[in-house]
């Protein structure tokens, strides 16, 4: 059973390929290698190289592989930067999506797992998130994430009385951490775990923004979620809707408790090894105390679970940072 998984060779897309080999699921990777890695798709895996943009080329891809469903997690993934470059968030989030939808169509596949975000709430007015907070996103990005749902609510019911209408499922997490492969790590420049192995790789110190939050420690508590947790739900979600189950049109990826960024800091001094006071500097305005979402509706359909601690998050993102120094050198 083949599933095509668009950005397949990102972080989080080769971890989802992992998990859907492991599910004995067969993946085929669509990737333009803008931010992904050629080195991260394992070579038993199709490779095609391209950009979701080009509607022949998925269609073509589809075809090809006979495809059963898709796993979008291709996509623009950088919130702050999106306010600064809206044009190309949404070029590549809604009209991406756009593309693939409208290649499925013309393939005949007719089932997907959307990537999503928690940043389709913005910054909800209440602690714990679910499914049914009010969606308010603050960024281009958490806006163009929200179309994207949009667009597959609206494809489905379009098709509601073919003989063939679209499934779908959306994805939606917030700050996703670790590894579950030591060639596979995070290379983004703004999440915070690369952040700050970089720091103390090169002897400069992590800074916590803000002490004087409404938490235990008194910095911002927010939901960190191993990256082989959310991938092992997409692999969930494939095989159910393959198996004509009925699924929500979204699903919260949450801990329900969080992890504040001082406990953050102090596993990173237990699991580097390196002895380190952070840096304190002023909060970030609009950063609220506490945002963390509640996973029940995902653990009772897809078998969600946080199976890995913080130790585990931070000790394998770690493992692969150094790893990827060492590839380096």
């Amino acid at each position: 059973m083949t599933w095509l998984v668009t950005g397949g060779a990102g972080y989080i897309g080769a971890h989802v390929v992992s998990a859907l080999q492991a599910a004995g699921l067969d993946p085929v990777v669509l990737d333009d290698l803008s931010t992904g890695k050629r080195e991260f798709v394992p070579s038993d895996v199709d490779f095609v190289q391209g950009n979701i943009l080009d509607t022949a080329l998925v269609e073509e891809t589809l075809r090809g592989t006979i495809a059963e469903g898709v796993i979008h997690v291709a996509g623009y993934k950088y919130a702050g930067e999106s306010v600064t470059r809206p044009l190309h968030a949404y070029a590549q989030n809604v009209d991406g999506t756009r593309s693939v939808l409208e290649a499925m169509r013309r393939a005949g596949v007719a089932q997907i797992v959307f990537s999503s975000s928690a940043a389709v709430y913005g910054t909800p007015d209440v602690p714990t998130v679910t499914e049914y907070t009010p969606k308010k996103p603050t960024t281009p990005y958490g806006e163009s994430k929200l179309i994207g749902e949009w667009l597959l609510r609206d494809v489905a019911e379009a098709t509601r009385s073919e003989p063939r209408p679209l499934r779908h499922t959306s994805l939606r997490y917030f700050n996703v951490v670790g590894s579950g492969r030591p060639d596979v790590y995070d290379s983004s420049p703004f999440n915070l775990f690369p952040i700050a192995f970089r720091a103390l790789t090169a002897r400069r110190t992590p800074s916590i923004y803000g002490v004087d939050y409404a938490t235990p420690d008194g910095t911002a508590v927010r939901d960190y979620v191993h990256v082989s947790d959310i991938a092992a739900a997409h692999a969930v979600a494939a095989q159910r809707l393959s198996a004509g189950d009925s699924l929500q049109p979204a699903y919260n990826l949450g801990s329900g408790m969080g992890i504040s960024v001082r406990e953050i800091m102090s596993a990173l001094r237990m699991f580097t090894g390196i002895d380190f006071d952070a840096t304190v500097e002023a909060r970030r305005a609009g950063d609220p105390d506490r945002i963390v979402a509640s996973g029940v509706a995902a653990a009772r359909d897809l078998n969600w679970a946080m199976r890995h601690s913080i130790q585990q998050m931070v000790q394998s993102g770690w493992k692969a940072h150094l790893r990827q120094l060492g590839e380096a050198v």
